[in-house]
């Protein structure tokens, strides 16, 4: 008896200490998260993407100042916020870093090849489509998002990105929902978010795109959705598909109505 006694209570009291180490794991990983949060670099990425908006370029030599992002030709005030949604001059949804591709081949004359060429950049050569994504989301800082959902093609793209978060696929046989499906889980210093709940996904989509401490990159959910199906073993989609921006769209319809906070800092 006594020894089942003892068991028992070091059986407490090692889940008590487990859980108390859980508990300090996670207030050290908020602060690091405050620590990070504070002076981020992204605002210098805001100011390139500002130049870059500004610059004339392509065969037309004009600049982006005339791409309409959903709210009128030009207009920024929270249009990243009211993004995926439908364009009917393109006839499908878009995403930000898709509809500024469409932007730059219509308005500029540049080629896909071309404005694709560099669509991820590095910690030392930052892309054009980083700091335009940076400059751009920045401007709808406190406005409450908001994609389109009420479009057929709409409807049919948050479908689309639904199923794509629970298809597994690839070598390891992986989904989003392998690493974004439980709760509790983590890599290292990073959770791991269940975002098909609207209640996780509204933190973490109302500030991307995001400045990468652990690489000195700034990086848009485009690059996310690439790196994630590179990492789960599967062929990297194309850019600006219909695969990734149906998955952005699927995750920030789920975050809808959380305030934009971006572009904000990630590990």
């Amino acid at each position: 008896m006594r020894l089942i006694a003892l068991g028992a209570a070091l059986a407490v009291g090692c889940a008590a200490a487990c859980a108390a180490q859980a508990q300090d794991s996670a207030k050290e990983i908020q602060r690091y998260r405050q620590m990070i949060a504070e002076g981020s670099p992204a605002e210098l990425f805001e100011l390139e993407g500002e130049a870059l908006w500004k610059k004339a370029q392509g065969p037309k030599n004009v600049s982006l100042e005339k791409c309409d992002l959903g709210r009128g030709a030009g207009v920024l005030k929270g249009a990243y916020a009211r993004l995926p949604r439908y364009f009917k001059d393109a006839d499908r949804v878009m995403d930000l870093e898709t509809r500024l591709l469409y932007c730059m081949t219509t308005l500029q004359g540049r080629s896909r090849e071309e404005a694709t060429k560099r669509v991820f950049g590095t910690a030392d050569q930052p892309s054009e489509m980083e700091s335009l994504s940076a400059y751009i989301a920045a401007q709808s800082r406190g406005t409450k998002l908001d994609p389109g959902i009420s479009h057929p093609k709409e409807k049919e793209s948050y479908e689309l990105g639904r199923a794509l978060y629970f298809h597994r696929a690839g070598a390891w046989d992986f989904s989003c929902a392998s690493c974004h499906g439980e709760e509790g889980k983590r890599i290292r210093m990073q959770d791991l978010p269940v975002l098909y709940k609207p209640a996780s996904a509204r933190p973490i989509i109302a500030t991307w795109p995001a400045y990468r401490v652990s690489t000195s990159q700034f990086v848009t959910l485009q690059w996310r959705m690439n790196d994630c199906y590179r990492q789960m073993r599967t062929p990297e989609p194309n850019f600006g598909s219909e695969t990734t921006v149906a998955l952005i769209h699927f995750l920030t319809a789920t975050a809808k109505g959380e305030t934009y906070k971006g572009p904000g800092s990630k590990r």
